[in-house]
């Protein structure tokens, strides 16, 4: 896997590009130019959003981006790259059945598959450490809750944890 330098990645198109967020892996597939096309999902808090193609810097979100490169793609980069675009703009987010890990795994082995979504359902214990930790950072944060109510940092949940390595 190679690691980004400040926004900045040497890969081939078609490359499986991959950055930690709070608790997950974000995924992408790499176009050219420094340009991902990204299932935006839930990567700008609680509202959903589309397949996007974006600047490597905002699909990075000032954090490390690296290559994923431990399973030979089905397909070749051009048509990769040819099926991520195909999708740009559906806006049909789900996080157990197509998020941006399934979008990625579609492009490259025409198979919709979450690795991180199937290791969480195989460790229930990990599943609800990861909601509990999901509901703390949107009441830490300020994020409306179900019934539209604000919490402030005073009323919220308490301290911010870590809930590594699994899917929110």
């Amino acid at each position: 896997m190679e690691e980004s330098a400040y926004g900045r990645l040497d890969a081939p198109i078609g490359s499986h590009v991959v950055t930690p967020r709070r608790g997950y892996l974000h995924h992408g597939i790499y176009v050219g130019d420094g340009k991902v096309v990204h299932y935006a999902g839930l990567c700008y808090g609680l509202h959903r959003g589309p397949v996007e193609e974006v600047t490597l810097a905002c699909f990075a979100g000032g954090r490390p981006v690296w290559i994923r490169s431990d399973v030979a793609p089905t397909f070749n980069p051009q048509e990769t790259v040819r099926r991520a675009r195909s999708r740009v703009g559906e806006d049909c987010y789900r996080l157990l059945t197509n998020n941006c890990e399934h979008f990625c795994e579609w492009c490259l082995r025409g198979t919709p598959r979450s690795h991180q979504v199937e290791a969480l359902l195989t460790q229930p214990r990990r599943a609800l450490r990861a909601m509990i930790e999901c509901l703390r950072l949107f009441h830490v944060r300020g994020a409306p809750t179900l019934r539209g109510h604000r919490f402030s940092r005073k009323e919220g949940a308490g301290a911010r944890g870590g809930a590594r390595g699994s899917l929110i």
